[in-house]
Parts: C-alpha cells; sequence; structure tokens
C-alpha cells in the first residue's frame, strides 16, 4: 500500500492527526479523518491519537476516533491505554461506556488475554491439570515458574470468606490452591462445606493435609464442568480456578441460579486485567453487568493491597499476575434480597 502523502508541513496525515487530538482540535480532527487519516496510528512516542485526546481531556475529539475505529485497548510503550490516561471524568466516562459495549458485542479482551485466576497467558486447564506443581509456604507454582497462588492473597481470601460465609448454611469454594480460603472458610464453621479440586497434585496433598478429615468438609474431585451434577444448593459459593479464562467463568456464572440458594452470596478471585487499570475497571463492570442479566446485584470492595507487593514477593515468579494497588473484591447477591 503506497505511504499517506506528506502535508505541506512536511508531516504525514497521522502526524498531524495526533497533533490535533492533543491540542483538543475537533474540526481539524474531523477534517483530517474525513480525508483517511489513519486513526489507529501509533505515533513515535508510542501513542495513539486517541491517547493525546484522552490525556488532553478532548472527549468530543475522543468520540470522533472512536467513531472512526480508534482502538480503545491499545497499550502505550509503559503499558498505559487511552482510560489509563484520561484526565477528565467525561473523557473517562466515555471510553468506558465505549469499551463494555465492544466487549458484550465482541469480547475482544476476554478472549485475547484476560483470564479470572492468575496470569493472563496462563496455559489451557487441560495443561495446567496435566503438568507438576510445586508447594511450599509461600506460593504453589506451576511447571513453567508461574504462581497458581501465592501468600500474600491470604487476606484476601480471609475477605472473600467471610463475604461468602456471612449467611451460615452450606459453602462451595472452587478451586483450593493453597488452602487459604479453605481456611478462612473453616473459621466461620459452616453446615457444609464442599471443596472442588481438579488437580490430582493438589488433591493428593489435601488429604495429606487432613482436609479429607474433617467432619464438615466434601471433596469432590474433578474439574468443576464435570463434577456439576454431583453439587447441589449452597449459601455462599467461591470461584477461583487456574488456567481457566473470562468464557470459564462466564459458563460457571450461567449455573448460578441453581447452584445459590436465594439471598446467597457468591464471590470470585478478582485477578481480571490485573496489570492494567483501566481494562480492570472495564471487566469489574462487564461481570457486574453480565451478573445483573441473571439477576444478580454486584458491589466491588475495595482493598487496598500495595503494601502486600514488594518486589522481593514475585522472586522466582515468571509473571506478575497482579500490579494494581487496589483489589476489587466482589460480592455478589440475588437483587430481590441485595434490596
Amino acid at each position: 500500500m503506497a505511504a499517506a502523502p506528506e502535508s505541506k508541513e512536511g508531516k504525514s496525515p497521522e502526524e498531524l492527526l495526533c497533533a490535533a487530538a492533543k491540542s483538543g482540535d475537533e474540526d481539524e480532527v474531523a477534517r483530517l479523518l474525513a480525508s483517511g487519516a489513519d486513526a489507529t496510528h501509533f505515533d513515535a512516542a508510542g501513542l495513539t491519537p486517541l491517547m493525546h485526546a484522552a490525556a488532553g481531556g478532548h472527549a468530543a475529539v475522543a468520540r470522533l476516533l472512536l467513531e472512526c475505529g480508534a482502538p480503545w485497548n491499545a497499550l502505550s510503550p509503559s503499558g498505559l491505554s487511552a482510560g489509563d490516561l484520561a484526565s477528565e471524568p467525561d473523557t473517562y466516562d466515555l471510553l468506558l461506556d465505549h469499551a463494555l459495549r465492544s466487549e458484550l458485542i465482541l469480547g475482544t479482551v476476554a478472549r485475547r488475554q484476560a483470564a479470572p485466576a492468575n496470569a493472563s497467558d496462563s496455559a489451557p486447564a487441560e495443561s495446567y491439570l496435566e503438568s507438576r506443581v510445586s508447594f511450599s509456604e509461600e506460593r504453589v507454582m506451576d511447571a513453567e515458574s508461574k504462581a497458581v497462588m501465592m501468600a500474600w492473597e491470604r487476606p484476601l481470601m480471609e475477605a472473600h470468606a467471610r463475604a461468602v460465609c456471612q449467611g451460615g448454611g452450606k459453602v462451595l469454594n472452587i478451586g483450593f490452591g493453597m488452602g487459604l480460603v479453605d481456611e478462612a472458610i473453616q473459621r466461620y464453621e459452616p453446615e457444609e462445606h464442599t471443596i472442588v479440586e481438579a488437580h490430582p497434585e493438589v488433591y493428593a496433598r489435601m488429604l495429606k493435609l487432613g482436609w479429607g478429615e474433617k467432619k464438615n468438609v466434601r471433596i469432590v474431585f474433578g474439574r468443576w464442568q464435570d463434577v456439576m451434577p454431583q453439587l447441589g444448593s449452597y449459601d455462599g459459593i467461591f470461584f477461583d480456578t487456574y488456567g481457566e479464562y473470562y468464557e470459564d467463568m462466564r459458563e460457571f456464572h450461567q449455573h448460578l441460579p441453581k447452584l445459590l440458594k436465594p439471598g446467597g452470596i457468591y464471590s470470585y478471585f478478582n485477578g481480571l486485567c490485573g496489570d492494567n487499570a483501566f481494562f480492570h475497571v472495564v471487566y469489574c463492570q462487564l461481570v457486574a453487568l453480565e451478573l445483573a442479566n441473571l439477576g444478580y446485584s454486584t458491589q466491588f470492595i475495595p482493598l487496598p493491597v500495595k503494601d502486600c507487593l514488594a518486589d522481593e514477593v514475585w522472586k522466582g515468579v515468571k509473571q506478575k499476575y497482579w500490579q494494581l494497588d487496589t483489589y476489587h473484591l466482589p460480592v455478589c447477591q440475588s437483587e430481590s434480597e441485595a434490596e
């Protein structure tokens, strides 16, 4: 394809577009887009016209660019999106609304990168379940030196347990890992505590640690997709798998009306897009919208985690699956009960 002609100033239409977006010149942006300037262009600094418009707080310009195909989820060299760079609430809200509509229709990030548990590029569940894992007091690691679960999550797991156990009764946890959430659940002395675990080595370790001997604990070995007929209905449910993606969690949510009793509490490990603040907000809102369609309201409780994540925490871990200062703990309940 022939290169775009340079303007009389010696700059390409795309360079002029970035400059106009940065200054907020709506008329010039519209003119350049109409003449064929590429809204997906990255300038020498690695920024798109949309990023420039967002950083300048130019909502009208951002809207024009989005209408012409500017990617909301493009990333700068430092890993920031236009939403991360937005300097004004109107621009941020515009980008968030566009991102939600795009994901609801296309699911681009869901298919490309978002995983509900840990690392966004973790291996498919089948590969993980066939691989070896290693255990220590600080972490469970997969065969590729990626963390399945880490001790820094303990305060989060205690908060999740408090949420799903607040109604007492029967509690279900999908995914044992290090057992952090299950240890916390046990402190609430539920009537029945069901744990679903699919990895054979994690399951063997559970038995070695005596989980199969606890009077109120029932262990179900297998993938949740396969053992669903063995499950009942519960007052509290927690979901935290590894090696699965957003679409897997969406599939689990379809079972909530049968699994969760009226008035029960559901929560999940909210590791979605844990390396990008704007993407994380998009996915919090997306899950809330999709759960609302099933009749559930969702609240997100902000928990500061920055002090838990010193650099030495990640020593020996191939990938940091969480890089944000705040964790948003989801608490989901049927809308009729939440009101």
